[in-house]
């Protein structure tokens, strides 16, 4: 089971991942990733000089630092129990892989209705190859 501190839980947090993060698709399920950027922004010193101190936030979700997912499971997988079914497996596939994940990383993994019928080993193999898109770096597809 994940904890409170890595679960999604505010829609606010499901459409910042879906907006901000990589869409990537793969057999039953589609995952949105958003990996924080790393950066260390210079805070300007009284006398105006540079200090390659990073800024510091006050955000209580970014300061914990620890990776977070959420489910996004629709009626068009199924009745409740099926859907109730999908969610707990694909929860505990990502509740292994998420320490793989970048300190601060938000995972949505969505099901697709094919996710009702689909073996458990082959929903992880479907899991691993989007988050594996996802974290690569985008290339130029050619045309």
């Amino acid at each position: 089971m994940l904890t409170a501190a890595q679960r999604l839980r505010r829609s606010n947090d499901f459409a910042a991942a879906v907006r901000g993060g990589r869409r990537v698709g793969r057999g039953a399920v589609v995952v949105h990733l958003t990996v924080p950027e790393i950066s260390t922004p210079l805070v300007s010193t009284p006398l105006g000089a540079a200090s390659s101190e990073p800024a510091r936030s006050t955000d209580p979700e970014l300061i914990s630092g620890s990776s977070r997912a959420g489910f996004v499971v629709s009626k068009a997988v199924g009745p409740a129990v099926v859907r109730n079914k999908v969610r707990r497996r694909l929860r505990h596939l990502v509740r292994d892989r998420l320490a793989a994940l970048p300190a601060g990383s938000t995972l949505v993994v969505r099901a697709l209705p094919a996710s009702a019928a689909t073996p458990y080993a082959r929903l992880g193999g479907d899991l691993d190859a989007a988050i594996a898109a996802a974290r690569s770096p985008r290339g130029r597809r050619s045309r």
